[in-house]
């Protein structure tokens, strides 16, 4: 276990698909672009902030840890780590995702029934598809949802 566990709860999740390093030549014209192109734009990714309001299960980490993985492969992501922390006394959760392609953040205000949640992707995921796996979980009254295309590229 390493030392971020004592901060807070760790996922088992973390991915060995970044252990082999591979040198990449920044010259290589083969190389692959990540950036989204989408609509006539170049794009780095899709930053969704979604808002939850009368949302349920804000207070249990392991249960947010494995629904916003869960969350991330459904959009098509890959999982490098997560890692999430447990307040109390109002049993708010603070936690991160972290993808190849990116991140899903959480943080959750159980007495207020909130959670505020931060999907960024970049590549060929679709950060829209986590969205119905996160409202199994939450089962959120409202949901408001907005997008923003990161790191567009000027013509």
């Amino acid at each position: 276990m390493n030392a971020l566990a004592q901060l807070g709860m760790v996922s088992e999740l973390p991915s060995n698909n970044q252990a082999i390093s591979v040198p990449v030549s920044f010259e290589d014209e083969d190389r692959k672009d990540y950036f989204v192109e989408k609509d006539g734009e170049k794009f780095a990714g899709t930053h969704l902030l979604v808002d939850m309001w009368g949302a349920t299960n804000l207070d249990n980490p392991a249960k947010i840890d494995s629904t916003l993985c869960e969350a991330a492969l459904a959009a098509g992501a890959t999982i490098l780590h997560s890692h999430f922390h447990h307040f109390t006394p109002n049993g708010g959760v603070s936690g991160v995702v972290v993808l190849a392609e990116s991140h899903i953040s959480i943080h959750t205000w159980p007495e207020r029934n909130f959670a505020a949640v931060d999907i960024f992707m970049c590549g060929a995921c679709d950060p829209h598809l986590a969205i119905p796996v996160m409202q199994r979980l939450f089962q959120a009254e409202q949901l408001d949802v907005s997008e923003e295309r990161r790191g567009r590229v000027q013509a």
